[in-house]
């Protein structure tokens, strides 16, 4: 038998936390005298202790050691419960990557606004856009269907392309499906083409403002532009419009922190 002071340079536990394990009925002694209170220790604590500093390394908690060795009956059913808690810890830096992307990708977008409103490109610009000849295929669908569509319009209208993607929506809401919106080329000259609706774009006197980003971030363009419209007493008229004056590639999608967008947003 150990003394709890022997016991403690065998097991490499402090006296104070082998009174703590004794009292969280995690490592019992062999022996308590009942009238001095003495604990005393043999050598399958010592094994046990060997378990319980290890286990506390691997971040295993007070009850989930006691469970196991409760419960262990050999080096078989340790080494489950190893197991387990490896797929555990997976599937925890799995997630804890997945939000320090989610970060990285916030604490981007937040940098590109203020670098935004340093450089004045929050300031909303009120102009005339000039109507134009477009080609486009007005669709109900969900909005990440929309680079298939491109890739239709890219290869139908070819050299006759006159000038940036963009997109018409005419919905006045965001929509999950069934969203309704039209991806546009502007172009050179009225061609024909089969499933591709060539026409003139009409103008009109609009309110703009640009967005640096990610597409999925664009939304608080829309509410300074409806918040401006509102104050000026203006009333959008649909389609609103989406610009993309530098986007992903055909072939390469590019850093989306880098996307710029011109939202437009004719008004009466």
């Amino acid at each position: 038998m150990f003394s709890i002071g022997e016991f403690s340079k065998v097991s490499g536990l402090s006296v104070k936390a082998l009174r703590f394990y004794h009292e969280k009925g995690v490592l019992v002694p062999a022996r308590v005298e009942g009238v001095t209170g003495y604990r005393f220790y043999d050598w399958e604590n010592v094994e046990q202790a060997r378990v319980v500093v290890m286990l506390r390394g691997l971040e295993f908690s007070i009850e989930e050691i006691k469970g196991i060795l409760k419960e262990c009956e050999g080096e078989g059913d340790l080494l489950e419960r190893l197991e387990k808690r490896k797929s555990a810890v997976k599937a925890k830096i799995k997630s804890q990557r997945d939000v320090l992307a989610a970060l990285d990708q916030v604490i981007n977008f937040e940098k590109a606004s203020l670098k935004m409103k340093a450089e004045g490109l929050h300031e909303i610009e009120e102009r005339v856009v000039d109507g134009m000849l477009v080609g486009g295929v007005r669709m109900k669908g969900r909005y990440e269907e929309m680079g298939k569509v491109f890739g239709k319009l890219g290869r139908g209208l070819n050299r006759h392309i006159g000038g940036n993607a963009m997109c018409l929506y005419y919905d006045g809401v965001y929509k999950e499906e069934g969203a309704d919106f039209e991806p546009i080329f502007p172009v050179k000259k009225a061609v024909k083409v089969e499933g591709i609706d060539v026409r003139e774009l009409y103008g009109g006197r609009a309110i703009c403002l640009k967005h640096v980003g990610p597409y999925d971030k664009i939304g608080d363009v829309y509410g300074y532009l409806f918040e401006y419209a509102k104050e000026k007493g203006y009333e959008v008229v649909l389609p609103t419009r989406e610009v993309y004056l530098k986007g992903p590639g055909m072939i390469f999608k590019g850093n989306p922190e880098k996307y710029v967008t011109e939202v437009q947003m004719l008004i009466a």
